[in-house]
């Protein structure tokens, strides 16, 4: 089968791009078409990949200003004509639905229409955009809002990555979508005896995943806790913090389950469509600390894998991780929650369900079915728990 994979842009390695790796490895011998790609930011087996970038990669310092050109980004899908395929598959947050295909059906795995066009107010406060970007921004706002339902309109299936996604998708595009989560790489983690003495942070440093709830609750309570990662709030961040919060900045994979592994709990206080990486402190049997919103609501329990906090506040985050300490968890348990989302079930769950827009069923065998929408897969967290918005 001739496959085609579109992704909105490839300048930065994070959770979206690993999902992109995860269908890549169906597919290993598909070209990738992008607007821009930055080769640089990527692991060594990337520079193997037959990646296709639009003209726009020539433009001066574009990996670097990707935001400053914007209007540009639908021009560039539009240029794509994606012929000789049996499926166009992208994988978009942003532009990447917007390929034109010619006599293949197109499936777009959807991490969520474009968060800059239909949430602009959270969006500017998530992002602290400048005044001039957003001067810039709004006059061309109802120009992008118009391309980007025009070009959902031509996708012939629409994935979603959660619930929260899901919904998203059909009060802006009007098109009802199935659930297939991303995938986590479970097999990384292993299970360690004992508590960990720290609480770890780990995510891009911008303004939306609220790192700084984290760094002023464990600065209040004197409790120490690790940040990993990079990103454009990192002075703001080290300005809050007080001596029990050490930044680690970038960490390579392994050093990365390390941590994991030997963390006290995860802190994700941020509002989130999904997220990976607390699926990845249960597989190594940690408990999560998360705001209660969101698509944590589809994995996580209160008391069952950590603890929930109902306000992204400090005082909300401070009583969250007291609690923590007068609970138990089973580690096994926990790991056991996170193997339902492991690279394996999402990579036949979609291999499974292309097959069906194909008119290529295949007979299951061990395979998890697609979850129904509105319910998170068995065995997990969520769907053993009755859930408020359920």
């Amino acid at each position: 089968m001739r496959v085609a994979l579109v992704a909105s842009w490839l300048n930065q390695y994070g959770g979206a791009e690993r999902v992109l790796e995860a269908i890549h490895a169906v597919w290993p011998d598909a070209p990738v078409f992008t607007s821009i790609y930055d080769p640089g930011v990527f692991p060594a087996a990337w520079h193997n990949w037959d990646i296709r970038p639009t003209w726009m990669n020539r433009l001066p310092a574009v990996s670097r200003l990707s935001r400053q050109y914007l209007p540009l980004y639908p021009l560039a899908f539009e240029s794509l004509r994606l012929k000789g395929f049996d499926l166009v598959l992208s994988v978009s947050s942003g532009f990447a639905h917007g390929a034109r295909t010619v006599g293949a059906p197109h499936v777009s795995y959807c991490l969520t229409p474009p968060r800059f066009l239909w949430g602009l107010q959270s969006y500017v406060e998530r992002e602290r955009l400048k005044p001039w970007q957003l001067a810039l921004l709004r006059p061309a706002l109802p120009l992008l809002r118009a391309w980007d339902r025009r070009a959902a309109a031509h996708v012939d299936e629409f994935v979603a990555i959660s619930h929260e996604v899901q919904r998203r998708i059909a009060a802006v595009y009007q098109r009802q979508a199935p659930i297939i989560y991303p995938p986590v790489d479970t097999s990384r983690f292993r299970v360690r005896p004992g508590a960990g003495d720290y609480f770890l942070v780990v995510s891009r440093l911008v303004p939306y995943r609220r790192i700084d709830l984290a760094v002023r609750a464990c600065t209040r309570l004197g409790l120490p806790l690790k940040v990993v990662g990079r990103g454009r709030a990192m002075a703001e961040l080290q300005a809050l913090a007080g001596p029990s919060v050490e930044f680690l900045g970038f960490r390579p994979d392994a050093e990365v389950t390390e941590l994991i592994e030997g963390c006290r709990a995860l802190l994700w206080p941020g509002l989130e469509d999904f997220g990976i990486t607390p699926i990845e402190a249960l597989a190594a049997g940690r408990p999560v600390v998360a705001y209660a919103g969101g698509g944590a609501l589809e994995v996580l329990a209160d008391g069952e894998t950590g603890v929930l906090f109902p306000e992204q506040t400090v005082e909300s985050l401070c009583a969250a991780i007291n609690r923590l300490d007068g609970l138990a968890f089973s580690r096994q348990r926990l790991r056991d929650i996170a193997l339902h989302f492991d690279t394996t079930v999402f990579q036949e769950q979609l291999l499974e369900y292309v097959q069906g827009i194909l008119g290529n069923p295949q007979p299951q065998t061990a395979l998890d079915p697609l979850p129904a929408q509105g319910a998170a897969p068995a065995g997990s967290a969520a769907g053993a728990l009755q859930h408020p918005q359920e």
